[in-house]
Protein backbone atom coordinates (compact mmCIF):
# COMPACT_ATOMS: atom_id res chain seq x y z
CA UNK A 1 0.00 0.00 0.00
CA UNK A 2 1.31 3.23 -1.12
CA UNK A 3 1.87 6.09 1.65
CA UNK A 4 -0.77 8.63 1.73
CA UNK A 5 1.75 11.68 1.68
CA UNK A 6 2.79 10.36 -2.03
CA UNK A 7 -0.90 10.10 -3.08
CA UNK A 8 -2.40 13.42 -1.28
CA UNK A 9 -0.75 16.23 -0.98
CA UNK A 10 -0.58 17.89 2.16
CA UNK A 11 -3.12 20.61 0.93
CA UNK A 12 -5.65 17.98 -0.24
CA UNK A 13 -5.03 16.00 3.12
CA UNK A 14 -5.93 18.83 4.67
CA UNK A 15 -9.68 19.96 2.55
CA UNK A 16 -11.72 17.81 3.91
CA UNK A 17 -14.09 20.19 6.35
CA UNK A 18 -17.02 20.52 7.71
CA UNK A 19 -17.53 23.37 6.79
CA UNK A 20 -18.48 22.23 3.41
CA UNK A 21 -22.26 22.03 2.77
CA UNK A 22 -20.90 18.39 1.43
CA UNK A 23 -20.65 15.73 4.50
CA UNK A 24 -17.36 14.44 5.31
CA UNK A 25 -17.73 11.21 4.59
CA UNK A 26 -18.71 11.71 0.53
CA UNK A 27 -15.76 14.56 0.43
CA UNK A 28 -13.37 11.47 1.32
CA UNK A 29 -15.64 9.17 -0.98
CA UNK A 30 -15.08 11.29 -3.97
CA UNK A 31 -11.57 12.22 -3.55
CA UNK A 32 -10.99 7.73 -2.74
CA UNK A 33 -13.38 7.24 -5.85
CA UNK A 34 -11.21 9.78 -8.33
CA UNK A 35 -8.05 7.98 -7.36
CA UNK A 36 -9.48 4.50 -7.93
CA UNK A 37 -10.63 5.71 -11.44
CA UNK A 38 -7.88 7.34 -12.57
CA UNK A 39 -5.72 4.19 -11.75
CA UNK A 40 -3.60 6.20 -9.15
CA UNK A 41 -4.94 2.74 -6.94
CA UNK A 42 -4.68 0.20 -9.39
CA UNK A 43 -7.21 -3.22 -9.17
CA UNK A 44 -5.34 -5.33 -6.38
CA UNK A 45 -4.44 -1.95 -4.79
CA UNK A 46 -5.26 -2.37 -0.82
CA UNK A 47 -6.43 1.17 0.06
CA UNK A 48 -5.67 2.70 3.55
CA UNK A 49 -7.51 1.31 6.82
CA UNK A 50 -9.80 3.28 8.69
CA UNK A 51 -7.58 4.08 10.96
CA UNK A 52 -4.94 5.36 8.64
CA UNK A 53 -7.50 7.50 6.40
CA UNK A 54 -8.90 8.75 9.81
CA UNK A 55 -5.08 9.94 11.27
CA UNK A 56 -4.37 11.33 8.02
CA UNK A 57 -7.48 13.38 7.18
CA UNK A 58 -8.56 14.24 11.09
CA UNK A 59 -11.80 12.48 10.62
CA UNK A 60 -13.44 9.73 12.71
CA UNK A 61 -13.44 6.04 12.00
CA UNK A 62 -16.80 6.01 11.61
CA UNK A 63 -16.48 8.91 8.54
CA UNK A 64 -13.89 6.80 7.38
CA UNK A 65 -15.79 3.29 7.51
CA UNK A 66 -18.62 4.83 5.87
CA UNK A 67 -16.58 6.16 2.83
CA UNK A 68 -15.31 3.16 1.89
CA UNK A 69 -18.32 1.18 2.67
CA UNK A 70 -19.72 3.26 -0.03
CA UNK A 71 -16.99 2.54 -2.24
CA UNK A 72 -17.68 -0.61 -1.85
CA UNK A 73 -21.29 -0.72 -2.81
CA UNK A 74 -20.17 1.57 -6.06
CA UNK A 75 -18.68 -1.78 -6.75
CA UNK A 76 -15.07 -0.48 -7.22
CA UNK A 77 -13.64 -2.08 -3.77
CA UNK A 78 -14.37 -5.41 -1.88
CA UNK A 79 -13.83 -5.24 2.04
CA UNK A 80 -13.21 -8.66 3.79
CA UNK A 81 -12.22 -8.48 8.17
CA UNK A 82 -8.86 -8.72 8.70
CA UNK A 83 -8.14 -8.21 5.03
CA UNK A 84 -8.84 -4.63 4.34
CA UNK A 85 -10.26 -3.29 1.13
CA UNK A 86 -9.01 -4.16 -1.90
CA UNK A 87 -9.60 -2.40 -5.53
CA UNK A 88 -11.66 -4.35 -7.81
CA UNK A 89 -12.27 -1.58 -10.74
CA UNK A 90 -9.88 -2.09 -13.94
CA UNK A 91 -8.75 0.98 -15.13
CA UNK A 92 -9.02 1.41 -18.99
CA UNK A 93 -7.19 4.24 -20.36
CA UNK A 94 -9.44 6.83 -22.78
CA UNK A 95 -7.71 7.24 -25.78
CA UNK A 96 -6.90 10.94 -27.07
CA UNK A 97 -8.42 12.11 -30.37
CA UNK A 98 -7.22 15.32 -32.45
CA UNK A 99 -4.48 16.59 -30.58
CA UNK A 100 -3.96 20.31 -31.44
CA UNK A 101 -0.11 21.76 -31.99
CA UNK A 102 0.36 24.73 -29.92
CA UNK A 103 2.64 27.81 -29.99
CA UNK A 104 5.22 27.49 -26.92
CA UNK A 105 5.95 31.49 -27.31
CA UNK A 106 2.07 32.12 -27.17
CA UNK A 107 1.81 29.71 -24.39
CA UNK A 108 4.55 31.73 -22.27
CA UNK A 109 3.43 34.83 -23.30
CA UNK A 110 0.13 34.01 -21.59
CA UNK A 111 1.69 33.12 -18.35
CA UNK A 112 3.19 36.63 -18.21
CA UNK A 113 0.28 38.76 -19.17
CA UNK A 114 -1.72 37.08 -16.00
CA UNK A 115 -0.68 36.33 -12.27
CA UNK A 116 -0.59 32.39 -10.73
CA UNK A 117 -1.53 31.45 -7.65
CA UNK A 118 -0.06 28.48 -6.56
CA UNK A 119 -1.78 25.83 -4.44
CA UNK A 120 0.06 22.79 -4.64
CA UNK A 121 3.79 22.15 -5.48
CA UNK A 122 4.66 18.35 -4.07
CA UNK A 123 6.64 15.37 -5.67
CA UNK A 124 4.23 12.89 -5.71
CA UNK A 125 3.07 9.80 -7.69
CA UNK A 126 0.90 10.60 -10.62
CA UNK A 127 -2.38 8.88 -11.62
CA UNK A 128 -1.90 5.55 -13.64
CA UNK A 129 -2.69 6.89 -17.56
CA UNK A 130 0.08 9.62 -16.72
CA UNK A 131 2.31 7.35 -15.03
CA UNK A 132 2.34 5.26 -17.71
CA UNK A 133 2.92 8.38 -20.75
CA UNK A 134 5.38 9.54 -18.32
CA UNK A 135 7.21 6.65 -18.24
CA UNK A 136 7.02 6.23 -14.53
CA UNK A 137 7.26 2.68 -12.57
CA UNK A 138 4.91 2.62 -9.54
CA UNK A 139 6.00 4.43 -6.58
CA UNK A 140 7.91 6.99 -9.01
CA UNK A 141 7.17 10.67 -8.62
CA UNK A 142 6.92 14.06 -10.58
CA UNK A 143 6.63 17.33 -9.87
CA UNK A 144 2.93 18.13 -9.19
CA UNK A 145 1.96 21.66 -9.77
CA UNK A 146 -1.90 23.07 -9.00
CA UNK A 147 -2.15 26.72 -9.85
CA UNK A 148 -4.95 29.34 -10.56
CA UNK A 149 -4.93 32.01 -13.15
CA UNK A 150 -5.96 35.40 -12.54
CA UNK A 151 -6.33 38.61 -14.73
CA UNK A 152 -7.12 42.32 -13.61
CA UNK A 153 -8.44 40.39 -10.21
CA UNK A 154 -10.69 37.78 -12.01
CA UNK A 155 -10.04 34.22 -12.00
CA UNK A 156 -10.13 32.24 -15.57
CA UNK A 157 -8.24 28.57 -15.27
CA UNK A 158 -7.67 26.13 -13.01
CA UNK A 159 -4.29 24.51 -13.85
CA UNK A 160 -2.49 21.25 -12.76
CA UNK A 161 0.25 19.59 -14.17
CA UNK A 162 2.67 16.90 -13.58
CA UNK A 163 6.45 16.79 -14.99
CA UNK A 164 9.95 14.65 -15.03
CA UNK A 165 13.13 15.85 -15.33
CA UNK A 166 12.87 18.73 -12.91
CA UNK A 167 12.77 18.58 -9.00
CA UNK A 168 10.48 20.56 -6.67
CA UNK A 169 12.18 24.07 -6.56
CA UNK A 170 13.29 25.85 -3.03
CA UNK A 171 10.52 27.99 -3.38
CA UNK A 172 7.36 27.23 -4.99
CA UNK A 173 6.00 30.20 -4.93
CA UNK A 174 8.70 30.89 -7.75
CA UNK A 175 5.81 29.47 -10.26
CA UNK A 176 3.93 32.28 -9.03
CA UNK A 177 6.15 34.71 -11.60
CA UNK A 178 7.82 32.72 -13.40
CA UNK A 179 6.27 30.84 -16.47
CA UNK A 180 6.74 26.70 -16.04
CA UNK A 181 8.45 27.18 -19.12
CA UNK A 182 11.27 29.09 -18.54
CA UNK A 183 11.62 27.21 -15.36
CA UNK A 184 12.10 24.20 -17.02
CA UNK A 185 14.52 26.09 -19.39
CA UNK A 186 16.42 27.45 -16.74
CA UNK A 187 16.81 23.42 -15.07
CA UNK A 188 17.85 21.84 -18.46
CA UNK A 189 14.46 20.53 -19.78
CA UNK A 190 13.79 21.79 -23.29
CA UNK A 191 10.45 21.40 -24.67
CA UNK A 192 10.56 20.56 -28.64
CA UNK A 193 6.67 19.72 -29.47
CA UNK A 194 3.30 20.08 -27.88
CA UNK A 195 -0.15 18.60 -28.13
CA UNK A 196 -3.59 19.60 -27.14
CA UNK A 197 -6.64 18.56 -26.64
CA UNK A 198 -9.86 20.82 -26.00
CA UNK A 199 -13.21 19.36 -25.11
CA UNK A 200 -15.67 20.85 -22.25
CA UNK A 201 -16.44 19.30 -18.83
CA UNK A 202 -18.80 20.32 -15.67
CA UNK A 203 -16.86 21.99 -12.79
CA UNK A 204 -15.71 19.46 -10.23
CA UNK A 205 -16.53 20.69 -6.70
CA UNK A 206 -13.41 21.98 -5.96
CA UNK A 207 -12.03 23.44 -9.03
CA UNK A 208 -15.74 25.31 -8.75
CA UNK A 209 -15.06 26.74 -5.63
CA UNK A 210 -11.68 27.90 -6.63
CA UNK A 211 -12.99 29.65 -9.96
CA UNK A 212 -16.08 30.98 -8.59
CA UNK A 213 -18.97 28.93 -10.14
CA UNK A 214 -21.08 26.35 -9.53
CA UNK A 215 -20.20 22.95 -9.12
CA UNK A 216 -21.17 21.10 -12.52
CA UNK A 217 -20.97 24.40 -14.52
CA UNK A 218 -19.76 24.21 -18.05
CA UNK A 219 -15.48 24.85 -18.28
CA UNK A 220 -13.46 24.56 -21.11
CA UNK A 221 -11.09 22.14 -20.73
CA UNK A 222 -7.54 21.77 -22.35
CA UNK A 223 -4.96 18.88 -22.00
CA UNK A 224 -1.32 19.94 -23.32
CA UNK A 225 1.26 17.00 -23.73
CA UNK A 226 4.76 18.63 -23.81
CA UNK A 227 7.55 16.51 -25.30
CA UNK A 228 11.31 16.25 -25.78
CA UNK A 229 13.47 14.48 -28.14
CA UNK A 230 15.33 11.74 -27.46
CA UNK A 231 17.36 9.95 -30.40
CA UNK A 232 14.96 9.26 -32.60
CA UNK A 233 11.66 8.97 -30.70
CA UNK A 234 9.83 11.60 -28.29
CA UNK A 235 9.73 11.41 -25.05
CA UNK A 236 6.86 13.29 -22.56
CA UNK A 237 8.19 15.45 -20.26
CA UNK A 238 4.89 17.00 -18.47
CA UNK A 239 1.02 16.47 -18.63
CA UNK A 240 -0.58 19.41 -18.04
CA UNK A 241 -4.44 20.23 -17.69
CA UNK A 242 -6.18 23.40 -17.43
CA UNK A 243 -10.27 23.98 -16.94
CA UNK A 244 -10.95 27.49 -18.28
CA UNK A 245 -14.39 29.62 -17.44
CA UNK A 246 -15.64 30.22 -20.64
CA UNK A 247 -16.66 33.70 -19.81
CA UNK A 248 -13.63 34.93 -18.69
CA UNK A 249 -11.12 33.39 -21.44
CA UNK A 250 -11.42 32.18 -25.38
CA UNK A 251 -9.30 30.22 -27.18
CA UNK A 252 -8.65 31.60 -30.81
CA UNK A 253 -6.88 30.24 -33.67
CA UNK A 254 -6.34 32.58 -37.01
CA UNK A 255 -5.29 30.31 -39.82
CA UNK A 256 -3.95 31.18 -43.19
CA UNK A 257 -4.69 28.39 -46.37
CA UNK A 258 -1.29 28.16 -47.76
CA UNK A 259 -1.25 28.06 -51.77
Amino acid sequence: MPELNSIFSERQRQALTKASPTPLYFQLYQLLKNCILDGTFPRGARLPTEKQLSAEFGISRITAKRSLDELAEEGLVERHRGKGTHVTYVYKPQPVHAPLVGMLQEIESMARNSRAIVLDCEMLQPPQQIRDELGLRPGETALYLARIRERNGLRFGHYTSWTVGVNKPSDPQIFAATPRLSYFRDNGLEITHVKQTISAVGAPEEVASALGVDPGSPLLSLTRRSYKQADDAEQLMDFLQVLYRPDRFQYRMDLTVDG
